[in-house]
């Protein structure tokens, strides 16, 4: 015989976060923010993931612009962004997301996409134009990028490359032993060398990964990925805690402690990493200025890699 099927208290129990868990209610300018948002017709990751952190955000007034529409080509276990066949790119977008940034008055710009493996470059086209745009505007002092593989082509990456943001982020999200049943349709060394691609053609641009924990890692897995990152000359870890957005996404498997995500921001910082954090909110573009601003104060950046 089988297991009897839990109760409906104890799944209410298993799903339950412990409480150093807690995301910021939503205030100040959350409203303003979304209005703004619809306004210019853009879609932010922030809402479509469903991250933790969207009333923190919003409340500052900040966001993290999603290009290439809301719709993704891949099929990740983890994430909570619609799947299925996108419409062709809009080609204003770009324009748009200018109009965005000048309404809100941003000085660090933070732009990601779905995954488009149903365009030809993978829409690196669109990032590099998008990252022109903003340029453009006097106010923005960086340009933060978080890139999908693009299916590993290197004249891809070569268009972001070539318009010169200030950082370029591409996330391995978990472990190499986990790939297969948390991202199917990606591969672990591919991304790694979407990151050592970026530092061997332009050493001044900074590059960053993130990754999640809570999805059936070990200790030991999640140092050899700090080690494959290292070797890639990734400049900037994020590690934070795999929340389940809804019940069709992979459970979670642990919570750790918060001793645990300190632990892991020790051993990154040991290995070489110019900054590393680690908390159970941590995203991979949360509170992203102030990351560059405290990397800049630390190794006083050259200008060359400003906008």
């Amino acid at each position: 015989m089988g297991s009897p099927p839990l109760s409906s208290s104890a799944i209410i129990k298993a799903m339950r976060k412990p409480p150093w868990i807690r995301a910021r209610l939503p205030k100040g300018n959350f409203k303003e923010t979304k209005k703004i948002l619809r306004g210019c017709g853009l879609h932010t990751v922030c809402e479509e993931a469903r991250c933790p952190n969207v009333g923190e955000c919003f409340s500052r007034g900040t966001a993290t612009f999603l290009i290439l529409g809301d719709i993704c080509t891949r099929n990740c276990s983890f994430c909570a962004v619609k799947k299925g066949n996108p419409l062709p790119p809009d080609e204003d977008e770009p324009l748009r997301i200018a109009e965005a940034v000048k309404r809100f008055n941003l000085k660090y710009v933070v732009i990601t996409s779905v995954t488009r493996d149903d365009l030809e470059d993978g829409g690196a086209n669109l990032f590099e134009r998008t990252i022109k745009e903003v340029k453009k505007i006097e106010s923005v002092k960086g340009i933060e990028v978080l890139i999908p593989d693009f299916k590993g082509s290197e004249e891809a990456l070569a268009k972001v490359v070539s318009a010169h943001p200030t950082v370029i982020n591409h996330n391995l999200e978990t472990v190499r032993r986990l790939y297969p049943k948390v991202r199917p349709l990606a591969d672990y060394n591919r991304s790694l060398g979407i990151l050592k691609k970026v530092k061997e053609s332009d050493p001044s641009i900074i590059t960053k990964s993130g990754i999640m924990v809570g999805l059936g890692e070990t200790q030991e897995e999640v140092i050899e990925l700090m080690r494959d990152l290292r070797e890639v000359n990734c400049d900037i870890i994020t590690i934070g805690q795999y929340l389940q957005p809804t019940s069709l996404n992979l459970p979670v498997e642990r919570f750790l402690s918060p001793e645990e995500f300190k632990k892991y921001e020790e051993i990154a910082l040991s290995m070489g990493f110019k900054l590393a954090f680690s908390s159970p909110l941590v995203r991979s573009s949360y509170k992203a200025e102030e990351v560059l601003n405290l990397l800049r104060e630390r190794e006083e950046i050259s200008k060359d890699a400003l906008p």
